[in-house]
């Protein structure tokens, strides 16, 4: 009989001695909290962890219990056992440069995946990646701690908007029932994820809803995010969902294209949508990817020029579409 992926996953897990976690460039709480998770799971079954990503913690996850756990920089060459890759559409987007002599595991809700690791487990119904990590925990039988309990239901309530987003589904709910049973704190995580801003994320909130523009009829919104913005506040990484969230709570838009300056004339946009437009289809048109509601892309030029041109790319592929 063929084994499954999850029972490929736990006899590579029970078989290696170290591991080595890694999520995507600019890791969100899901990556974040599934990467916790992971490491005490591993912890509790004798093994050897570690959790290594590129890019720097954003707030408010850099103020987490555990978050020391989490190392910055790069996995070093032949070290390792096993790597983990945590909701990474390929190997780039990891950051990662020393993986290609490393036996991989790749786990991602992302439909749009190269499937290029030894084992890939994509599952684009789940709602977090964390909700594969449940999964997992549960096939490998270990005892759900107040730590892991946590880092699994914080990861799911942050990557479904606190159940606002349409990747929420019955199952999602079904998980945080057991993991709330299993010693998850809602209030805890609560306060942790949605009232543990800074003054100074409060203010760019102001500065970025000040650059707010109404395209196409208002149907799409544009705001942005510049670095002096961040340097003017002694800001360096800050999450920056609540303020998407808020231009897409705008009556009529169904799309919102959030610019943050990541260099000279390089930006990073996000775009969130709602109802049936495709964030992913429009993501996906300028290199980049995603989920239906929530998807990203890096383009390069005149900030001026790309706040004319790229709306109307936009509106046209939701027209077609």
């Amino acid at each position: 009989m063929k084994k499954s992926t999850v029972d490929l996953i736990c006899e590579k897990i029970l078989a290696s001695r170290r591991i080595v976690i890694t999520s995507h460039l600019r890791p969100d709480g899901d990556s974040i909290c599934t990467s916790l998770a992971l490491y005490f799971i591993g912890k509790q079954l004798g093994k050897k962890m570690a959790i290594i990503n590129k890019d720097k913690t954003p707030s408010p996850f850099s103020r987490f219990p555990d978050i020391e756990k989490i190392k910055i920089g790069l996995i070093p060459p032949n070290y390792y056992d096993l790597v983990i890759l945590l909701e990474c559409a390929n190997i780039s987007r990891s950051g990662q440069k020393y993986t290609q002599d490393y036996y991989l595991i790749n786990i991602d809700h992302h439909y749009s995946n190269d499937l290029y690791a030894d084992i890939n487990w994509v599952d684009p119904e789940a709602s977090a990646v964390a909700e594969l990590a449940f999964q997992l925990a549960e096939k490998l039988n270990i005892s759900f701690t107040t730590q892991i309990a946590n880092n699994l239901y914080c990861a799911i309530v942050s990557d479904t908007g606190s159940f606002q987003f349409s990747n929420t589904r019955a199952e999602s709910f079904k998980v945080c029932f057991e993991l709330i049973k299993k010693g998850a704190d809602p209030f805890r995580i609560s306060e942790l994820l949605f009232n543990n801003n800074s003054p100074e994320k409060i203010k760019l909130l102001g500065k970025v809803l000040s650059t707010l523009k109404m395209k196409e009829n208002g149907q799409i919104t544009v705001i942005s995010m510049f670095k002096k913005d961040l340097s003017s506040l002694n800001l360096t990484e800050v999450d920056t969902e609540d303020i998407i969230t808020l231009a897409r709570s705008i009556k009529g838009v169904k799309i919102v294209l959030f610019f943050k300056e990541i260099d000279k004339d390089v930006f990073r946009v996000s775009v969130r949508s709602k109802g049936t437009t495709n964030a992913a289809l429009v993501a996906e048109h300028f290199g980049g990817g995603g989920h239906i509601h929530a998807a990203g892309f890096t383009v390069s030029g005149d900030y001026n020029s790309l706040l004319n041109e790229i709306p109307k790319t936009v509106f046209e592929i939701l027209n077609k579409a």
